[in-house]
């Protein structure tokens, strides 16, 4: 049968040599004058920041939203080409009709997808200029509180 052992009474925690309680961080710091911190600056340069990506994610959500309208649109106009090529793809001459229809057919679909791309281009540049903007007004910031010191 095993012993128990007496518990020994719970000690104080004790204070090591050159450490503070809570009051005299608050009082020292008073002291050494530490420089103030603007915090309502700091929260609105982060709402701008924060304003600046959601205009930026407006702008690709409405570029992209664009972008698929275009090509349901290209989708269509092509589907309606093709019944029509199919319809006159018949009778005499019908090889030559194809070849120029296929060749019309190409022609188009490197067209759709020039402009396509040009569209998303635009997007991602515009989306861009909108972060590239907040980020030279953060720089011009940044600068003017060095120029301060």
């Amino acid at each position: 049968m095993a012993t128990k052992k007496p518990r020994r009474p719970a000690r104080k925690p004790t204070r090591a040599v050159g450490t503070s309680t809570k009051g005299d961080t608050a009082r020292s710091a008073a002291k050494a004058s530490l420089p103030s911190i603007n915090l309502k600056a700091i929260l609105a340069s982060q709402r701008k920041d924060l304003e600046a990506l959601a205009k930026a994610n407006r702008e690709v959500y409405e570029g992209m939203k664009a972008l698929a309208k275009r090509n349901n649109e290209m989708l269509r106009e092509s589907l309606a080409q093709w019944r029509v090529a199919v319809r006159e793809s018949r009778g005499k001459g019908a090889l030559a009709r194809q070849a120029a229809i296929a060749q019309k057919g190409m022609k188009q679909a490197v067209a759709n997808f020039r402009e396509l791309a040009g569209m998303e281009a635009a997007t991602r540049r515009k989306a861009w200029k909108v972060l590239q903007d907040r980020f030279q007004e953060n720089r011009a910031n940044l600068q003017k509180l060095l120029r301060r010191r």
